[in-house]
């Protein structure tokens, strides 16, 4: 499964964004889901083979690795008339149930989103604001969802110029664990009560 690939990023270059990640080097993808169409999320085409494609959808889908929940919601807090639409997936993948926001920009989950998102093992959410939502209503949704771990993406690294750092959703997390590495297995993560809260190295600039 692969989320949100880019492709060509010389347009935002062109427009003065530092967006420094290498080209996406992947194989044998089943399924590639497309939270929403920016440039930076929908380049289908760094992609190779054949995989099942889910894009800015919403409902309940089959894929090759089982029921995909695809939940509408908006880029911003302005009912999408800002910067579009956004889809939240909802999937199970090796048995842990996982919450991929996408730029989700809303203020908050609303009622029937909350429901259709259900009981989640792992929650994946933008902490960075600008074009996102920032640090506290990350921790509100964390909150609320309690889920069992807890991924922010979408915020400054050492390769991206520009959102804020995950540093202020962290520091309002209850347990947290730096990894040494950008991937993880779930059963090498630290044990506990609470949901604990995962950051995933960063790829060194080049």
């Amino acid at each position: 499964m692969f989320i949100d690939p880019f492709a060509d990023m010389s347009p935002m270059a062109e427009r003065g964004v530092r967006f420094d990640y290498p080209p996406i080097e992947v194989d044998e993808v089943d399924l590639l889901l497309v939270t929403h169409e920016h440039l930076d999320h929908n380049g289908v085409e760094a992609i190779s083979g054949e995989p099942a494609i889910l894009r800015s959808t919403a409902g309940r889908l089959e894929s090759p690795l089982g029921e995909v929940v695809a939940i509408a919601s908006e880029h911003d807090e302005n009912a999408g008339t800002e910067r579009g639409p956004n889809t939240i997936f909802v999937f199970t993948l090796d048995g842990v149930r996982i919450a991929h926001f996408g730029d989700f920009g809303q203020a908050g989950l609303r009622p029937e989103q909350r429901a259709a998102i259900g009981e989640v093992d792992m929650v994946i959410l933008p902490v960075g604001a600008g074009p996102t939502i920032g640090a506290a209503q990350a921790a509100r949704i964390v909150e609320e969802l309690k889920p069992r771990w807890v991924v922010p993406m979408h915020y400054r690294t050492e390769r991206i110029g520009f959102l804020e750092s995950e540093e202020e959703f962290v520091d309002r997390m209850p347990r947290v664990q730096r990894l040494e590495s950008p991937s993880f297995d779930t059963a090498d993560l630290e044990q506990g009560e609470g949901p604990l809260t995962v950051v995933p190295a960063a790829p060194a600039p080049a």
